[in-house]
């Protein structure tokens, strides 16, 4: 894409655009913290951004900023099942200890929808994308089936149905595809395409695409990291889904 170098000498001073920390209540009163990654007035479309397994809202740092230098409005959250990831403790997680509540892969869903429905009402005016790295990529794409009428485009990175030891249907994320309507984005590494090829069939829409790389790739958002030699190619896919919002 032409804006990739200016975009990556921007990552540089992401120091510059400082996250502002906030904490929203899931349904069942667990503290959900999240960074607000805002450099545009409200109106443009916003991103909320969600980790993958045993990390934080830490997995953004890099990425955040680079979506503020392409004009988008960016929420990273902790959801409770997770960690740590570059120095950044997940608060979620010990929030939902303290409280004494589960912290699998599918609890995370009261924060993902908590910190959905707290963007739309006091951050976003404009459409309204939600990403997702691994376990919720998947649950990024289930909630974007769920809340069809309110989600104007979803990213999955590494997406798959995690859920069966969990107790869920082995076709618990398909089932929800089935009732995307917005554009939707599906990426991973070059291996790990069969984990959810029958989910994106199963979106019915013909805004749906995908990226693979040629390269072995990567699990997850870290994709897009420039510690990886091969994260030009997510970019430039990641940015020509993006287009259609600016």
């Amino acid at each position: 894409m032409k804006f990739y170098f200016l975009i990556f000498s921007l990552v540089f001073a992401f120091n510059m655009n400082a996250a502002e920390t906030i904490k929203i209540k899931a349904s069942d009163g667990v503290e959900v913290t999240v960074d607000l990654h805002i450099a545009h007035p409200d109106t443009v479309p916003f991103i909320v951004l969600f980790h993958q397994a045993g990390w934080s809202r830490g997995e953004y740092q890099e990425i955040a900023p680079i979506l503020n230098q392409l004009g988008f409005n960016c929420m990273a959250v902790d959801q409770r099942s997770g960690k740590v990831v570059n120095n950044i403790e997940n608060q979620t997680f010990q929030s939902a200890r303290q409280l004494m509540k589960e912290t699998k892969y599918v609890d995370a869903l009261p924060d993902m929808n908590a910190a959905i429905s707290h963007a739309q009402t006091f951050l976003a005016k404009g459409k309204l994308i939600i990403w997702g790295s691994s376990y919720s990529s998947a649950l990024a794409l289930k909630i974007a089936g769920d809340r069809a009428n309110e989600i104007d485009g979803v990213l999955a990175f590494s997406p798959g149905e995690y859920f069966q030891s969990m107790g869920k249907p082995k076709d618990y994320i398909t089932t929800s595809a089935m009732n995307i309507q917005c554009p939707s984005f599906i990426t991973s590494s070059r291996s790990e395409k069969n984990s959810w090829w029958s989910i994106y069939e199963a979106i019915p829409t013909d805004t749906k695409t995908y990226y693979l790389p040629e390269t072995s790739g990567n699990h997850g958002s870290r994709a897009l990291w420039m510690k990886f030699s091969d994260n030009k190619g997510y970019w430039d896919a990641v940015t020509a889904f993006l287009s259609q919002y600016l």
